[in-house]
This record gives structure tokens, C-alpha cells and sequence, in this order.
């Protein structure tokens, strides 16, 4: 066994980094696993073709449906986890959407433990953190806060601020886009537009890398091990606490224990290594007696909206602007619909998976009159919609949308606006399907019952006392908007709790 520490955290994303970083100063020996490397800052960053066609920065790992066809899933195993590559939009969730919500058809979006109220001063913690740009009292379905944005709103640029005052005239409340990035007073941020799906070659998005690990790594505290593929977590004899963490490195197999274990390896990675985790006290995987681990998996219904008129729309930062008057429901549709977000700059070869027979050429004139929309509906948890192994221990998904009738509503809102606000053409492409998972959550959800959750409220297992999941897998509903900050925010809050847990006389309730 390697040396032992007090926390290993396996994971660097918005879960793993965030906690990371809220526990350096903590006094604590902590570990972090890590399965990639750092993402190499490099030319390729910014080419939309070795990001988008070649793939050059996606995982080389091949899923499997319920049928048992492979796919290859969107997911990035960098130092950073998908941070790394995400569009940087740090919502709060809604304050109702901690509440149960009834949707379309009667469908549920279930309660979660917590209040908003409880995560309040997290969010304001998270946003400070992943340097938030926004604008407070624009959009009514906002939350109320404790404090404002820590950082003013990213502008619009000149076509984005006049699509903004067509808006308001049809009646809507266009808002400005919580961004994380870093456009402070001599930051890094230039305004390019390769935000949204890119690594940034200048470091300038409020990733969990930059914000959060490397800061946390500059403490004699805190270690990290890259290329540490974690295999199984191990557990004593009673099987009621982990004992260590087995990891696979240049091809070696080592263990190295810890007195807490935090899993934050995104929602599929961590119920599946709770799955290979299973020994002769868990036989159905690490802390599942209640039988739902990898259960309830959720990544949103997403469609991207592709708006066109004659002129050449020459924005470079698109990611500004968001529409949320059709969150909760229209008077003639009373019932959840969700979030209307723009989306990076399209740039040709973007489109060119969904389009491969189009000429390039037509392609990058579509760009260059295009103003984009990210189409975002809440995917509602189904048990049935799942992660798990196959006979030798891949991955296997299952997933169906089940919110479909909300996010066609969406869409149709969404159309009309664009023809109101003088865009003739309107296309829609969905986005969404079985590989597609950035927003990722809910299959190690938390809840107040060990009968009907995994995890307490803290992130902690009912009956793994010493193991927590601070990653999206403890979300009971997945809501419409980007996940991210719910995450981080989250993390914090479990840091929180197991600091004042740290003065506490030896037992097994130590850190927990």
C-alpha cells in the first residue's frame, strides 16, 4: 500500500476540484486521483476542426447501449474534467426547482433534500470562485441573492444587443449569461469565439483546473496523481467503511488508503466504479443497498436552434444572452418547458457531424449568418434510465428521453421568436442522443431516505459512512439549466461540513 492520507478525492471536475481546493488550507493530507493528464496548451485549442471533427481532446473509450452496440461518449478525462471544455455558463438552479415540480403528462421532477436557501451562501462562495460575470434583476425566475455577481455582466456584442431590444419588444426579458470567465481587469479573457466547447489556449474559462486545482496544489496539503485510473474502492471487513482506493498507473496496479474517500468522477465514471466496487458486504456495488446506484440517470433534452437572415452576423463572443420566460410554463402551456441559451459562435466544421454531407463551403455561409441558440428541457429521472456493467465491466448506458412534449414546445417558442425578432429561417438540430452527456447527473442521488436515495444530504453514503459522491450523480432532478455551479457549490458545502466534523473525538464518524 502506498502512504496513507486523511481524504483522496478521485476526480478533478466541478465535484472533485472545488472540494480540492475548499479543503487546502483544512490541515489535511489530501489526494487527488486524477485518470487523464493536464490538457496541453497548444495551437489546436482554438481549430475548430481538431476539436469539433477530429475530436482531438474526446475520450478514446468506447460505451455501450442497452443493446450492446458501442458509442463514444462525449466526456473529456483531462486535469480539470469537463470544465475543461464546457461553454462555462454557471447558472443557479431556480428556486422552485429544489421543490417538487409536476410537468407534462404528470411526470414529477422530484424534491430534493435541501433548500435553496441552504446552498444560498454556496453559490455566492462558487461564483466568486469561478469568476462569474453577470447582472442581477433582469430575469424574474432569477433566485434572490445574498450579494450581487461578484463580476459585471459580458457585454453584447452589436447584432446580439439589437437581437436583445427585439426581445424585450415581443415582451420577453432577455438576460444577460452567467459566464465564467475571466474578463476582471487584466484577465486573461480576449472575447474569441471558441468558448463553448473548446479548451482555452490562454486559460481564461473559470474551469475547476484553473480556479480551483492549481491554486489548491500550491499547499504542502495537497497532491495529485495524474494517469491514476481508480479500479475499485475496498472496504474492511465489516464492508460499513472504505479503506482505500485500488488504481491502475503505467500499467501497475497500487492501493493507497485514505481515512474519507470522495468519489467526483461525473455521474456515469462514479456509479460505475461503485459498481466494479462490489464485494461480499455490497454484492450489488459499494454502498447500493437500496438498489439505485447508476438508476435515475439524467443529461438533459437539448437542441440547437439555428437562426439565419441575409446579413452576416459578425459577433465573436455569442455567449451573452439567455431567455428564461419559458422556464415554469406559458398561460397556453402551463407546464415547465425550460432555458433558451445562445451558444458559442458556430463555426463550420461544428456542424459538420450533424451535417456530413454538406459541402464545407455551405456550411461556413451558414455560419457567418447564423445567430445560435442552445435549446435546453429538463430530462425527468426514470429508474430505467440507468449505468450499468457489462458481463466483463464496461460501461452500459440506457437512456430514453422521457420530456419530450416540453422541449417541442420549447422549440415552437423558440422559432417564433427568431421569426419575430426577423430571422426568416429557423432550423432546428437536436442534440441530444445516447453519447451526448455533458450535463451528465443523478445516478447516486441524495435524499433524507436510505430507502429511496444513496446518499444524505452532505453527499455522504447512508452506509458507507466514510465515502462521499460530490459530483452531478447526487442530483434528484437534473432541472434546465447548466449544472456546473450547482456542483461546485455543492462541494464547498460538503467541505464545510466536513471540516466542522474534523475536531470531533476518533470514531467512524470522523470527516463525515
Amino acid at each position: 500500500m502506498d502512504n496513507r492520507y486523511d481524504i483522496i478525492i478521485i476526480g478533478t471536475g466541478a465535484g472533485g476540484g472545488t472540494l480540492a481546493y475548499a479543503l487546502k488550507d483544512s490541515g489535511l493530507k489530501v489526494l487527488i486521483l486524477e485518470r487523464g493528464d493536464n490538457l496541453p496548451q497548444e495551437p489546436e485549442n482554438w481549430s475548430a476542426r481538431a476539436t469539433f471533427t477530429e475530436k482531438r481532446y474526446k475520450a478514446k473509450e468506447k460505451w455501450y447501449d442497452e443493446q450492446g452496440k458501442p458509442f463514444a461518449p462525449g466526456v473529456n478525462y483531462y486535469v480539470g474534467g469537463n470544465t475543461k471544455v464546457y461553454g462555462a455558463v454557471m447558472f443557479r438552479l431556480r428556486k422552485e426547482d429544489f421543490k417538487e415540480i409536476e410537468h407534462e403528462g404528470g411526470r414529477i421532477s422530484p424534491a430534493w433534500p435541501i433548500s435553496y436557501d441552504d446552498l444560498e451562501p454556496y453559490y455566492a462562495r462558487a461564483e466568486e470562485l469561478y469568476l462569474v460575470h453577470g447582472k442581477t434583476g433582469e430575469d424574474s425566475t432569477d433566485p434572490p441573492r445574498s450579494s450581487p455577481f461578484p463580476f459585471p455582466a459580458v457585454s453584447h456584442e452589436p447584432t446580439i444587443e439589437t437581437l436583445s431590444v427585439s426581445l424585450k419588444k415581443q415582451g420577453l426579458h432577455p438576460s444577460h449569461l452567467p459566464m465564467a470567465v475571466d474578463l476582471r481587469e487584466g484577465g486573461r479573457c480576449i472575447r474569441c469565439k471558441t468558448c463553448d466547447g473548446f479548451p482555452c489556449k490562454v486559460h481564461a474559462k473559470g474551469d475547476a483546473d484553473v480556479c480551483c486545482v492549481q491554486p489548491a496544489l500550491k499547499s504542502s496539503n495537497v497532491t495529485m496523481m495524474t494517469n491514476a485510473y481508480a479500479r475499485r474502492i475496498l472496504t474492511d471487513e465489516s464492508g460499513s467503511k472504505a479503506k482505500a482506493v485500488e488504481y491502475e498507473r503505467d500499467g501497475k496496479i497500487h492501493t493507497v488508503g485514505a481515512d474519507t474517500i470522495v468519489v467526483s468522477c461525473g455521474a456515469v465514471n462514479s456509479a460505475a466504479l461503485l459498481l466494479r466496487s462490489a464485494n461480499g458486504k455490497h454484492p450489488e456495488g459499494l454502498a447500493n443497498q437500496s438498489g439505485l446506484v447508476g438508476r435515475n440517470y439524467m443529461m438533459h433534452i437539448n437542441t440547437g436552434l439555428v437562426a439565419l437572415r441575409h446579413k452576416e452576423n459578425t459577433t465573436i463572443f455569442q455567449k451573452t444572452l439567455t431567455i428564461n420566460d419559458f422556464y415554469f410554463g406559458t398561460r397556453d402551456f402551463p407546464y415547465p418547458m425550460g432555458n433558451l441559451q445562445m451558444l458559442g459562435k458556430l463555426q463550420g466544421p461544428m456542424m459538420k457531424d450533424a451535417k456530413p454531407f454538406v459541402p464545407d463551403i455551405i456550411l461556413n455561409g451558414v455560419a457567418k449568418r447564423s445567430v445560435d441558440w442552445f435549446v435546453m428541457t429538463e430530462d425527468l429521472p426514470h429508474a430505467e434510465n440507468r449505468v450499468t456493467l457489462t458481463k466483463d465491466g464496461q460501461i452500459q448506458v440506457s437512456w430514453k428521453p422521457n420530456n419530450t412534449v416540453a422541449h417541442k414546445k420549447l422549440i415552437e417558442e423558440a422559432k417564433k421568436m427568431m421569426r419575430h425578432a426577423g430571422y426568416p429561417i429557423v432550423v432546428a438540430q437536436p442534440m441530444g442522443g445516447i453519447e451526448t452527456n455533458s450535463h451528465q447527473c443523478g445516478t447516486i442521488c441524495f435524499g433524507n431516505d436510505p430507502d429511496t436515495s444513496v446518499l444524505d444530504q452532505f453527499c455522504r453514503s447512508h452506509t458507507v459512512k466514510n465515502l462521499y459522491v460530490v459530483d452531478a450523480s447526487f442530483f434528484p432532478s437534473s432541472a434546465a439549466v447548466n449544472p456546473a455551479l450547482t456542483i461546485a457549490a455543492q462541494a464547498l458545502r460538503v467541505a464545510d461540513h466536513m471540516l466542522q466534523k474534523k475536531s470531533m473525538p476518533a470514531s467512524d464518524e470522523v470527516y463525515v
